[in-house]
Formats: structure tokens, C-alpha cells, sequence
């Protein structure tokens, strides 16, 4: 905590209720932050108090605050100018910084007789022919990507006609993306024929194009090139579902922005649609730490605006927010006429925020390695147990033995929704002899966070503690780890998985007593899948540790063998029956191994082979 919170809390509440931008420094003097706020002495006051209720980021940044200065204007809106223009000179630690790294995106038309399309952010002096520059790589890369599908041109690194005939086909050409000239049976004609057509749809978009290709169809058919005309009409359908797919999208929607955000666990996504000419024709995305979540929407779009020359007309927007009027202003005197911004509640628009807010969600998602759907599942998990963050990083452990011996347990690890392998963990239980499954459990938990003291920093392994604890069992297994988790002064969330009569899961139990889990449902299924992986780990390392012992007893029965011995001839031969397959030359030559050992473990499988064959 800030050592000098209470001096920074005593001269906030001295400062004015007016307008204004305060600037916060560090003990280098070094400006680390930069706000404005309709009433100074609130807004600057709400840092220096209480920290529950602050966001981590803004936890960081008071810890880091050793002075502050303020600037007071007129109004909010001059506040707000002022408070982008400082930003921009100073570019503060712990304001959101975005990067305008787009630059131009151009298209770009390889050199030589079978040319090929791509997209590049860099026009280069290659010979190549280059189209643009266009504003947004996004629509560029689509659009390249959508012609060589539909044109059925190679985006493969063969060249031609070198490697014409050369190889088979690779898949886009058994799916009718490719017209294959590696085959060696495309004539030149054709493919520039089909170059020419998609630079004609680059170009001129697919009205245009669909009418050009309908006239060259058409002159096909009457010169009675079937073959021909058949292929046109293809391409035309192509062209017509690619379009209608855009159509979709951009359904009775003006010129505009929308905009949408996702936050988790420290984290936000801002997702931007932009709508040029009725379709979408570019698309933006930015991942930052969390700031305050009422300030937040208002300082992206004042950062984002920022770094864009051109503005829209309209903006829609999935949250209101207190600086919307003074936004609104500032956007609109950059536009340079009125710039309306609005939270649709239905329609088109409301439709459109809700797929941005989506897209922001799977962006972020995928960021922290999972999917949408896994980070459902981990969002459900954390409502079900009122957890306070996402469990990212769960580990579940199981014990295993039989009739108390051979006491084992296992623990696995998902993260983000996943199996995390590399960190499961295998325990023999060494503190105590014969079937305890509440002792056993207690000296497991004890053991990994005794590892973890050691190396409390590291982040991984038993260095990192997990978000979530599920253990394989009913109240006493939890009130057991329960006890080992308080000594240890270890605060992560505690519960075990249940099973019914068939050995299926059937709840979650705590210190709350059971929450019932509904068949069915993904949340089920996830945990049910865990339950069973780490039962499959546990028994599984049970069952190696009884082979080999199986093993080792038969050996250590015969004379002269030990348990080093047993140990080495099963490393060296790996089973007992290349063991007893052995001739005596193979058991000599074995590590560890004696004339007088080697014949002792020859006589007494061969002699069992005797026997058994009398």
C-alpha cells in the first residue's frame, strides 16, 4: 500500500468542485496517469480512499502515485480536450495506449506470365504490379482471399509453369477452390482469363462484376461454348453468395462505427465494426488491462478517435457512459458536423453491437488460450460457486489403492478450460500404512504446497497457486484438505466433486453443503470429464506401481536377486517374460548381474517351464 495515501487523500479533499484535469506522478516525477473530472476534488478523492472497489490496475497505479497536480478549465468538454492533448505529448503508463499499426494494405499481382494475387501492408520494388493503397488491410485480405476462392486461382508457393506437371493436386483443388495448373492441363488462356476476371471484381465489386460475367455467359451460350457458359455460371453463383453473405451483415445499415467490449479477470476487449458504403469493410480489435469500468468506454474512444483522420457519422456503442455529451461534442467538431452517439435497444443495430460484443468475448478468449465456449463453461463454473475471479488454473486430485495398499493419488491440472498435461502430478503416500482416504488427502495437499513455499515466485508448477481445488470426494475429503489449506495460510477455493450409486458425478459439495448439478448441461459435462481424467490418472499410476511390484516380488524370490537387482534386470529387459526368455550369455551380460545371479534366475524359469510342461 501507498505510504503516503493519507497525505494524497488530505490534499485531494482540498481541492476545488470545479472542471478540470489532474496529472499523477511517480517518485521520479515521471507523469504516470492523466484524468479529468466534472468535479476535481470527487474524482481525485475516490483514488486515495478505500481500494476494495478499484480495479487492479488502478490498485497499481495509486501504490505508484507519489504527487499529483491539477489543471482547472471552464468545463468538462475543456477538460476533455485538454486531458487528450496531454495524453497524446506524454503517453502515460496507466492510460490506455492504442497503436495505429494498420498502415495501408495493398494488393498485390506477382510478375511472370501466371500471375498470382495476394495482399501486402508494403508496397515493394519487385516488378510486381500493385493496386491501392487501400484504408483497411482487413477488407484487402478478405476481399483477395474471397477472389482467389472464387476465381479458383493458387495461393500455393508453386511456381509456374515450372511445377506444371510436376505433382498432384494439393485440396483446394478437390474442392473446386483451385483450377490446379500444377496438373499441367490448364492453358495459359484460361488461367490470365481468370486472373483478368478477378481483378475485375477487386475493382469493381461483385454488381459489376456479376454483370460482365452474366454478358460473357451469355456470348458462350450462343457461340454454343457450353463447356464455357457453365463454368461462367459457377463463378456468378459464387460471386452472388459471397455478396449475399455480406448482405447479412450489412442489412439496412447506414455509414457508422460500432463498437462493443468484454471484460474478465484484468482484461478487456474492444471490438470495432466499421460500415463504409452499407458493408462492412473494416474490423478492429484491442487488448488491454482493465482500468475502471465507468471511465473505461470513454477513454477508449477518445484514444481510438485520436489515432483515425476520418470519423463517422454515426457511432453505436453497448453501454452509456458519463462523458457521452462532451464525446459527442469533440467527435463532432473533428467530423466537422453533428456526430450522434447511441446504445441501440433493438433492431439492426442492437443486433450488431451484441455479434461486436460477441467477437470481443472470442477475441479475449482466445488471447488466454480457450475458446468461447470453454470460457462459458469457466463463467458458469465461477457463478455456481460464487468465486470472485475466473478459475483459469483448476487442479483436481484422486486417491487410489487397494484394500490400502500400494496408496497413491493424482492430481491434474486444466487451464483454460483445457487438460494442462505437462503439469499433472503423481503422489505416493508415504506417511502412513493401509486405506485412509481423508489422511491421504491432507498429506497430498500438504506435500504440494510445501513446494510451493519453496518456490512461492516462479508462476508454474507447484510455484503457482491454482484459481480453484477440486477434490475427488464428499465433505470429510474437504474438511480434511480444509484444515491443511488454514495451517498453510493457503486462501484458494475449496471443493469436492460427488458421485451417485454408479460412480457418476452427480454435485459439487463445500462448506456450504451440496449444489446439485443438471444433466445436460455443458457445466455438467465439463466437470463429469475432469472428474473422470483425474480418476483415470490416479488408477492408472495405482496399477503401474502394483505391476512392477507384482514384478519385483517374483524376482526378489529367487536366490541371489535383490531389490537393486530386480530393479535393473526389469529396466534392462523391460518385462518378465523377456526375462525368462533370456539364455544365460543375456542374463551374464546384464548390469548388475553375476555368474552364480544369472544362472540362479535361468534355473528357476526353466525349471518352471519343466514343470509346467510335465
Amino acid at each position: 500500500m501507498n505510504p503516503k495515501m493519507s497525505q494524497l487523500r488530505k490534499k485531494a479533499m482540498a481541492l476545488p468542485l470545479l472542471p478540470g484535469v489532474y496529472i499523477m506522478h511517480d517518485k521520479s516525477g515521471k507523469i504516470i496517469y492523466i484524468g479529468k473530472a466534472k468535479a476535481l476534488k470527487n474524482r481525485v478523492s475516490q483514488y486515495f480512499g478505500s481500494q476494495n472497489n478499484h480495479a487492479e490496475k488502478v490498485r497499481r497505479m495509486v501504490d505508484n502515485v507519489d504527487d499529483f497536480e491539477y489543471i482547472i478549465t471552464d468545463s468538462e468538454f475543456e477538460a476533455l480536450i485538454l486531458e487528450c492533448s496531454l495524453i497524446k505529448q506524454h503517453t502515460p503508463k496507466y492510460n490506455i495506449l492504442l497503436k495505429d499499426d494498420k498502415g495501408y494494405s495493398y494488393i498485390r499481382i506477382s510478375s511472370g506470365d501466371w500471375k498470382k494475387l495476394s495482399y501486402t501492408l508494403q508496397k515493394k520494388d519487385d516488378g510486381a504490379e500493385y493496386i491501392g493503397p487501400y484504408k483497411s488491410s482487413y477488407y484487402v485480405k478478405n476481399a483477395v482471399e474471397e477472389a482467389n476462392k472464387i476465381f479458383m486461382l493458387p495461393t500455393c508457393n508453386r511456381q509456374f509453369p515450372r511445377d506444371c506437371g510436376k505433382g498432384r493436386p494439393c485440396l483446394n483443388y478437390h474442392i473446386k477452390q483451385c483450377m490446379a495448373p500444377c496438373t499441367g492441363r490448364v492453358r495459359l488462356k484460361d488461367y490470365n482469363e481468370n486472373l483478368n476476371r478477378a481483378l475485375e471484381f477487386l475493382r469493381g465489386g461483385s454488381t459489376n462484376s456479376i454483370k460482365k460475367l452474366t454478358e460473357e455467359m451469355e456470348n458462350a451460350a450462343e457461340n454454343l461454348e457450353f463447356e464455357r457458359a457453365a463454368s461462367i455460371r459457377d463463378i456468378i453463383k459464387s460471386v452472388r453468395k459471397m455478396s449475399d453473405k455480406q448482405k447479412v451483415v450489412a442489412t439496412k445499415i447506414d455509414d457508422g462505427d460500432v463498437i462493443a467490449g468484454f471484460s474478465d479477470d484484468g482484461k478487456t476487449c474492444y471490438q470495432v465494426f466499421r460500415f463504409e458504403g452499407g458493408r462492412l469493410f473494416d474490423r478492429e480489435s484491442f487488448v488491454f488491462d482493465s482500468g475502471e469500468s465507468e471511465s473505461e468506454t470513454e477513454e477508449f474512444l477518445l484514444r481510438y478517435y485520436t489515432l483515425r483522420d476520418s470519423v463517422p457519422k454515426s457511432i453505436a456503442i453497448d453501454r452509456e457512459f458519463d462523458g457521452m455529451e462532451e464525446i459527442a461534442e469533440w467527435l463532432s467538431q473533428k467530423h466537422g458536423s453533428k456526430v450522434g452517439i447511441t446504445v441501440p435497444q433493438r433492431g439492426d443495430r442492437a443486433q450488431l453491437v451484441a455479434m461486436c460484443k460477441s467477437n470481443a468475448a472470442e477475441t479475449l478468449a482466445q488471447k488466454k488460450g480457450a475458446t468461447v465456449r470453454e470460457y462459458n463453461v469457466l463463467e458458469e463454473l465461477r457463478d455456481l460457486l460464487g468465486l470472485k475471479k475466473l478459475p483459469e488454473y483448476i487442479e483436481s486430485y484422486d486417491i487410489s489403492n487397494l484394500a490400502g495398499t500400494e496408496n497413491v493419488a493424482g492430481m491434474i491440472v486444466y487451464k483454460n478450460g483445457k487438460p494442462l498435461k505437462s503439469a499433472y502430478r503423481k503422489f505416493k503416500i508415504k506417511g502412513f500404512e493401509g486405506q485412509d482416504d481423508y489422511a491421504s488427502m491432507a498429506e497430498v495437499l500438504t506435500r504440494r504446497f510445501d513446494e510451493y513455499y519453496k518456490n512461492p515466485d516462479e508462476n508454474e508448477g507447484f510455484g503457482k497457486l491454482p484459481d480453484l481445488i477440486l477434490l475427488d470426494g464428499g465433505k470429510g475429503q474437504v474438511a480434511a484438505v480444509k484444515e491443511v489449506l488454514q495451517s498453510k495460510n493457503i486462501d484458494v477455493p475449496l471443493f469436492g466433486l460427488v458421485k451417485d450409486d454408479k460412480h457418476r458425478t452427480r454435485a459439487v459439495t463445500g462448506e456450504g453443503g451440496e449444489i446439485a448439478l443438471s444433466p445436460g448441461r455443458s457445466l455438467f459435462a465439463f466437470l463429469a470429464k475432469m472428474q473422470d481424467e483425474v480418476h483415470r490418472f490416479a488408477i492408472g499410476y495405482h496399477h503401474s506401481r502394483r505391476s512392477k511390484n507384482t514384478f519385483k516380488s517374483s524376482l526378489t524370490g529367487i536366490e541371489g536377486i535383490g531389490e537393486v537387482r530386480a530393479r535393473s534386470l526389469l529396466k534392462y529387459f523391460r518385462t518378465i517374460e523377456n526375462i525368462s526368455n533370456a539364455d544365460l550369455a543375456e542374463l551374464e551380460n546384464a548390469p548388475k548381474m553375476t555368474k552364480d545371479a544369472a544362472l540362479a534366475v535361468y534355473k528357476y524359469y526353466h525349471t518352471q517351464d519343466e514343470n509346467e510342461t510335465e
